[in-house]
C-alpha cells in the first residue's frame, strides 16, 4: 500500500456520507445515483405492502416508475407522477440540489425545481437491479454488529493465485 493513501481506503468499509439534511425513510426507503440514473425505492402512498422502482436517466433525463414486479405505475404519464416527484426531492435531501443536478446533468437557474427541470419522457426500463440491491441494503441492517470484515463487503485484490 502506498504512503498517500487515506485510512479508510485501506479497511474493507467505505464511508458513510452524512444527508444533506434529514430524510423521511418511510416514504423513500432507499435512493441511490448509480447507472447513469437517479433511481430508488419509494413506498406506495395507498398499499403500505406496495412499492415503487423509480428513476431518472442523466443527461437525457428520461424516467421511469413501475412496481417492484414491472408493473407500471398507473400515475406515469407525459409527465412524471408523485414518485418520481418523491424520489427527486429525496435525494435533494440526500445529496444537495447541486449534486444531484450535476449527476442528472441539468443546469438550474436559481429557484427553479429540479423536477420541472427535467424535460424527458417516459422511457421503460426494469427495476429489478434496483430492487435487489435495496433488499441488499436491508439485509445488512440484519446483520449483527461487528468491527470484523464482512466476506461479501471485502474487497480482495487480484494479486492472490486461485485456488
Amino acid at each position: 500500500m502506498t504512503a498517500d493513501r487515506t485510512a479508510w481506503e485501506q479497511r474493507s468499509v467505505a464511508r458513510v456520507v452524512s444527508p444533506v439534511r434529514p430524510r423521511k425513510l418511510a416514504k423513500v426507503p432507499f435512493v441511490e445515483m448509480a447507472d447513469g440514473r437517479l433511481q430508488g425505492v419509494v413506498s406506495s402512498g395507498s398499499d403500505i405492502e406496495r412499492v415503487y422502482v423509480s428513476s431518472v436517466t442523466a443527461g437525457t433525463h428520461t424516467y421511469n416508475c413501475s412496481t417492484n414486479n414491472n408493473r407500471p405505475c398507473g400515475g406515469l404519464s407525459s409527465y412524471m407522477c408523485k414518485h418520481l416527484r418523491s424520489l427527486i426531492d429525496e435525494a435533494v435531501l440526500q445529496y444537495g440540489v447541486d449534486q444531484v443536478a450535476g449527476y442528472l446533468r441539468v443546469e438550474l437557474a436559481e429557484g427553479d425545481s429540479l423536477a420541472d427541470s427535467l424535460r424527458g419522457g417516459v422511457e421503460r426500463t426494469q427495476g429489478a437491479v434496483v430492487f435487489s440491491r435495496f433488499l441488499r441494503h436491508l439485509a445488512y441492517l440484519e446483520l449483527p454488529v461487528t468491527t470484523e470484515p464482512i466476506a461479501e463487503l471485502h474487497w480482495f485484490p487480484a494479486t492472490g493465485a486461485v485456488g
